[in-house]
This record gives C-alpha cells, sequence and structure tokens, in this order.
C-alpha cells in the first residue's frame, strides 16, 4: 500500500468514526429533546421552585420570630415531607428531581441556552452539570426517605468536606472549593445585574408585565443566591484552611450567620425575602425556559 493509499485509508477511518460520533450525538438529542421528558423537567423546575420558596419561608419565620428554621434544600424536604401526603409528595419530588438533574447534565452537554465554548462559557456548562449531581443528591436523599432508611438530616456541605478532608490532598482541595463556591457567589450578583437569565427564557411569549414581574424575581433571588453562597464559600475555605470540618455549613449555618450580624433578623428577612422570589422564579422558568427542542434565540 502506497503513502497515499495510507493517507486515503486513516481518512476514511476518520470520517467514518466522526460520522458514527454524530449520529449518536444526534440520536441522544433526540431522546433528551422527547416531550414526555422535557414536560418532566419543568417539572423538575416545579420541585425546585417549591424547595426554594420552602427555604425562604422557614428561614423567613425565624427572622420574625414566628418559628421558621434553618435549613438547606433537604432539610426543607424533610419538613415538607412531614405530613400525611408526604410519600407522595416525596415520589413527585423524585421525578421531577431527576428530571431536572438531565436537564443540568443537557445544558452542559448541548448547551441549549447558548452559553458557547469561550472560558465563561464552560464555566457556567460545568455549574449546570454540577447543578445536575447536586440536584440529583437529593433525589437519592428523597429515595432514602421513602424506603425509610434516612439518617437523621445533617448539614451535606460540612459532611462533604469532612470527607474530602480524610485525603491527603484533601485541605487543598476544600480550600479550592471554597474559593470556587465563593467565585460563583460573586458570580450571582453579576447574574443578578446584567440580568443574564433572561435570555433563557422565551420572553416572545411574554407579555410586558410578566417580564417585569419575572425579571425582578431573578434579579432578587440571584442576590439572595449570591449572599448565602458567598458565605457558604468562605465557611468552606476556612474548615479547609484550618483543616476543622466544624467550620464548614450550608445554607442553614449561612441564615444562622445572618442571624447573628447587627441588625441580623433585617438581613435574615430580606435574604430569606429573596429565596422565596428565586421559588417563584423557578415557577416561571417552568413555564417559559428554553429546553432543548426550543427554537434557537
Amino acid at each position: 500500500m502506497t503513502s497515499d493509499q495510507r493517507a486515503h485509508s486513516a481518512h476514511h477511518v476518520a470520517n467514518e468514526a466522526n460520522n458514527k460520533a454524530n449520529k449518536a450525538q444526534t440520536a441522544t438529542k433526540k431522546t433528551v429533546a422527547n416531550p414526555a421528558l422535557e414536560l418532566l423537567e419543568r417539572a423538575g423546575y416545579v420541585a425546585r421552585g417549591v424547595l426554594y420558596a420552602a427555604m425562604g419561608t422557614f428561614a423567613l419565620g425565624l427572622a420574625l420570630g414566628v418559628g421558621g428554621a434553618a435549613t438547606d434544600q433537604s432539610g426543607s424536604l424533610v419538613i415538607l415531607t412531614g405530613g400525611p401526603a408526604g410519600k407522595l409528595l416525596l415520589f413527585a419530588v423524585v421525578i421531577g428531581l431527576t428530571a431536572y438533574s438531565i436537564w443540568g447534565l443537557v445544558r452542559a452537554i448541548f448547551d441549549p441556552l447558548h452559553r458557547g465554548k469561550d472560558p465563561t462559557g464552560i464555566a457556567e456548562r460545568l455549574g449546570f452539570a454540577w447543578s445536575g449531581i447536586a440536584y440529583f443528591s437529593i433525589v437519592i436523599f428523597a429515595l432514602h426517605l421513602i424506603a425509610g432508611t434516612a439518617t437523621k438530616h445533617q448539614d451535606s456541605t460540612q459532611m462533604a468536606i469532612a470527607h474530602i478532608l480524610g485525603y491527603p490532598a484533601g485541605q487543598l482541595a476544600a480550600i479550592l472549593i471554597g474559593i470556587v463556591a465563593i467565585g460563583v457567589g460573586l458570580g450571582q450578583f453579576v447574574e443578578a445585574t446584567k440580568g443574564v437569565f433572561k435570555k433563557d427564557l422565551k420572553r416572545g411569549e411574554m407579555n410586558d408585565a410578566e417580564k417585569k414581574i419575572v425579571d425582578t424575581l431573578g434579579r432578587i433571588g440571584y442576590v439572595a443566591r449570591g449572599v448565602t453562597f458567598t458565605i457558604v464559600g468562605w465557611f468552606v475555605l476556612q474548615g479547609g484552611v484550618t483543616r476543622d470540618p466544624s467550620r464548614v455549613h450550608g445554607f442553614g449555618g449561612a441564615f444562622i450567620f445572618l442571624l447573628e450580624q447587627p441588625f441580623g433578623r433585617l438581613l435574615l428577612a430580606a435574604v430569606a425575602a429573596g429565596f422565596i422570589a428565586l421559588g417563584l422564579h423557578s415557577f416561571a422558568c417552568a413555564r417559559w425556559i428554553r429546553l432543548l427542542s426550543s427554537r434557537p434565540l
């Protein structure tokens, strides 16, 4: 075989491999764009909204001194499902958040929200993937609640960092996670200011009043999430620097931290209201978010 023939053969093999990869990607894309799955993904936004709104409502009650609790999404799930219809709600959450977890991976891989391939876009798409993983952990927790095998709810952030610190390079990893979390928190303020989330919605289907309401809810919600992410990141960073996981706290710890500051009740009430707004914004996303089958921008 001559060198030209070898080159031609290699080129043919490469083309065949590329064609097969494209066909596999197209088939996968068609599968995740299935209308039934996309309906469940919208249900996932509803489930996510319920958990955010519950977190905010419980924290607001704490700020106003009328009860309430400082907890995260999993803790809110435990409280919400403590009643007679708890199992039914848990099944609904499992279905919705499983679909939402898949949507996180779809956003990362197929980029239906057009984040692009520049460093900022890649970072956001990695964030979508992480979101999918994080929400799937809530699904696993909900399944344990259904099966009756869940242990008493603990601070998942603290537990995760304690586990990480047990590895040889755990301290460095914890420090990096803290820095990234702080960066994510600060990024939330940028998203709130620029209204980045607006391009993810089918705004052509919204009237002017709906746009203003949804935009306001999004801005307020992203600011509240930015505050808590930044505080949680600081906790993780401190835990990494000191190798002390007891200094690490999740959302619940961030709420308590705010409450203990000067004018703490006012601060916590403002952030709690932001989480309620974030929950309502998630409901709006359930209606207007651009899914994989949506028309391009």
